[in-house]
């Protein structure tokens, strides 16, 4: 699995043009899934990701995690981070996990990270054609992959 974070002021996420859920300061993360990815990997990821150092302490420095600012975080699928442009110049999606298995594991992420009592937890919905808006704070973007 492969995680793209972004530290944020705010985001958004509309689905089908009509349902829209939005957070305030935290990480917007999209997510992608793999041949071979399982549960293992999506617990890993989402600890890396809760505990992950990417937010500014009291004195300036980045120090602290989701956790400790009490931050949202909106977790939305993305295929196209296992895309390959490496032949061409249409991107090949072979890396990606077929559409059931990367659902499934988007679904199980998402409970996990839920159940972690992080403070606002939105999503988008696998597989819509979605409309992100994101406030990069910094920019910060992060790519995490599982082990």
């Amino acid at each position: 699995m492969r995680l793209l974070i972004q530290r944020v002021k705010r985001a958004s996420v509309t689905i089908e043009g009509t349902e829209r859920h939005e957070i305030g300061q935290g990480m917007c993360v999209f997510i992608g899934v793999t041949h071979g990815d399982n549960e293992a990997n999506a617990d890993w990821l989402a600890e890396k990701m809760a505990g992950l150092r990417i937010f500014e302490d009291a004195a300036g420095k980045i120090n602290l995690s989701l956790s400790d600012i009490n931050g949202d975080v909106l977790l939305v699928s993305q295929f196209s981070l296992y895309a390959s442009c490496a032949k061409g110049r249409r991107p090949g999606f072979s890396y990606a996990a077929k559409p059931d298995e990367a659902e499934r594991l988007y679904d199980y992420f998402v409970a996990k990270v839920k159940a972690m009592g992080i403070h606002g937890v939105e999503c988008g919905k696998f597989g819509a054609n979605m409309e992100v808006e994101i406030i990069n704070d910094g920019p910060l973007t992060f790519i995490v992959d599982s082990i």
